[in-house]
């Protein structure tokens, strides 16, 4: 028995009918309508669009973690708390860790509103201690107050596509290496988004900045290209934005030479994708960073803000 799934999707519902008709004709294959839920991801019809959600999923979890009757947190990390890689006793089932982590990891493909903290858990992967877990359970709590959460894909007059980037610099107290994040947005619509720790020690924030502004521009230039294939492209350039002014400059020209001989030449990559015009770098102010809910954990009130920004959600009432 061979079991697979494929999602066909375009604007010419006749031509799709034919390509199911080519492919049942070569293999044996059931046409399961329009979709509903695919590896594990629901989909619902909105009023103004799609909703993915992995509610089941979710739930779960929860229930791996043995904590389905657990008090719900109002955020997946506490914005006091600090993790270091040894500071607290080893945890006694560290397979347990991995598992549960594992499937938070997958969890993220609906849920941008945990990325930062799954991020966070993920590296203490190979020596979880009891302070780890309890970031983990943290996580958990705050599944069980949004099970129903999940991602709005919303129908727009613009499909034009822009990003935000940011990082944390030195952010981490064991190697002082920064957290990088970035969101790009088709529309109104999070299609592309990362949070993870940088591989080299930055100098400076500014550094910091850069080189998750690499990491962004990056990610766009593959969106670009692969809207193109698709004949769906059309803004001659991306607009994206970070809250940090060196790195702004340094993306159009040069100018702090002297304080960034160090950096590596691959981040140096941007300007050159500056002057082809096909990004263009402008500075926002960190209250409207919506990248910060990637690199660091929030108040609650920012932190909630930021998250109906990503139009991560409960499903709309009937």
């Amino acid at each position: 028995m061979y079991v697979d799934g494929i999602l066909l999707t375009g604007n010419n519902s006749t031509l799709l009918c034919h390509l199911i008709t080519l492919l049942n004709s070569e293999f044996k294959i059931r046409d399961l309508g329009s979709v509903h839920y695919f590896l594990g991801i629901e989909v619902t019809k909105t009023a103004m669009g799609l909703m993915l959600s992995q509610h089941k999923y979710t739930l779960d979890i929860i229930r791996r973690a043995g904590m389905s009757l657990c008090k719900a947190a109002d955020r997946p990390a506490s914005s006091s708390s600090k993790l270091l890689l040894t500071s607290d006793t080893m945890y006694s089932d560290p397979t347990r860790y991995r598992q549960i982590v594992g499937a938070l990891q997958y969890l993220t493909f609906t849920r941008q509103d945990i990325c930062y903290a799954v991020n966070k858990v993920c590296q203490f992967m190979h020596s979880p201690t009891d302070g780890h877990w309890s970031l983990v359970k943290r996580i958990v709590r705050y599944l069980q107050g949004t099970t129903s959460y999940g991602l709005h894909i919303t129908r727009g007059s613009s499909l034009s596509l822009h990003g935000f980037t940011d990082a944390d610099w030195a952010c981490s107290l064991d190697d002082r290496k920064s957290i990088g994040g970035y969101l790009v947005y088709l529309g109104s619509t999070a299609i592309s988004w990362k949070s993870r720790k940088q591989c080299t020690v930055a100098r400076s924030s500014t550094e910091a900045e850069y080189k998750a502004l690499a990491d962004s521009t990056t990610e766009i230039l593959w969106i670009r290209a692969l809207l193109l294939d698709l004949h769906f492209f059309s803004d001659p350039m991306t607009i994206l934005r970070c809250d940090n002014l060196g790195a702004t400059y340094l993306s159009v020209n040069p100018i702090f030479h002297g304080r960034t001989k160090h950096v590596e030449v691959d981040y140096h990559f941007v300007r050159d994708r500056v002057a082809k015009k096909e990004i263009a770098v402008r500075f926002i102010s960190s209250q409207d960073q919506l990248a910060d809910v990637l690199t660091k954990p929030l108040p609650h009130a920012s932190f909630t803000y930021f998250r109906s920004k990503l139009h991560v959600d409960s499903p709309p009432s009937a």
